[in-house]
């Protein structure tokens, strides 16, 4: 069996992806892939995790736990999904530093069913737009107390890979952008679940709902039906075309109204965005969903 922790980040999946999971557990449950309720499980491993310290569970409680979360006698994968499995929003920023706790906490997790191998699946997102978004979540913090004081040009995603992986060198990491995934999505949910090719999974357009008009979704599911894509990038090519037409601009669009903030911030804070992208990309044990 593998576990599977799906992790955000914050601000970027907002439970899109288990609720389609979820919502398709029948047929994943025919292929061996497990999608308990989260009820079942989050406070449960964040407890279980505090008693261990860093202890490897014994036989008895990893029979416990997982008696605990799943009903079925086997499974081939047991998708666990939560944005606060390595942070509370509050949390997420500090010591200068993007979950500074990430790598301790999954290194606990893995503790925790130390004989199941774990794979770790997180989107991540340029701060200029993920900053702002945290910071709406944090209410009645002002931008500098949610900061922690940390400048928005030391927020990186490569260091917290690249300290997830020294602690961690047998974690394996699937990492994607959240700008990408309206493009990708099919290939996110493949990826976190393993269901097998050709699979037919019901809802899997909520993301494209939420972005794009009415009348341009029911247009792009009509086209779609008409025309099935014969490849991955055929697809893409297809649904940006309709986005390029029909997206709801005031759900792309952010406003960026912070302290001190200009273009000229928000232009180096994507450069650094992008160079993070190419760093994690290259890192060994990780895998980049591109578009």
């Amino acid at each position: 069996m593998r576990i599977v922790y799906h992790l955000g980040a914050h601000c970027t999946d907002d439970e899109r992806l288990i609720r389609c999971l979820w919502k398709n557990r029948d047929i994943l449950g025919a292929q061996g892939i497990v999608v308990p309720p989260p009820t079942r499980y989050r406070s449960l491993l964040r407890d279980t995790a505090v008693t261990l310290k860093g202890r490897a569970a014994s036989r008895d409680t990893q029979a416990v736990v997982l008696d605990q979360i799943m009903e079925e006698e086997r499974a081939d994968r047991l998708i666990l999904s939560w944005d606060n499995f390595l942070s509370y929003p509050q949390w997420v920023i500090r010591s200068r530093r993007l979950y500074p706790a990430a790598a301790e906490r999954i290194r606990a997790f893995t503790q925790i069913f130390p004989e199941i191998e774990a794979e770790f699946h997180m989107a991540i997102r340029s701060p200029a737009s993920f900053l702002p978004a945290l910071h709406s979540r944090l209410n009645g913090k002002s931008f500098e107390e949610a900061m922690g004081g940390a400048d928005p040009m030391d927020i990186s995603w490569f260091r917290l890979v690249e300290e997830v992986r020294t602690l961690n060198p047998d974690a394996n990491l699937t990492i994607w952008c959240d700008e990408d995934t309206p493009l990708i999505w099919p290939e996110v949910l493949q990826a976190v679940s393993g269901h097998s090719p050709g699979t037919l999974l019901e809802d899997t357009d909520q993301l494209l709902v939420e972005l794009m008009s009415p009348d341009g979704i029911e247009r792009m599911r009509a086209y779609l039906s008409a025309n099935p894509p014969a490849s991955v990038t055929q697809r893409r090519r297809i649904v940006s075309a309709f986005l390029d037409k029909f997206a709801l601009t005031d759900q792309i669009d952010m406003e960026l109204d912070l302290p001190g903030w200009d273009e000229d911030l928000v232009d180096r804070l994507e450069e650094n965005y992008r160079n993070d992208i190419a760093r994690i990309r290259a890192t060994p044990g990780v895998t980049f969903l591109d578009p």
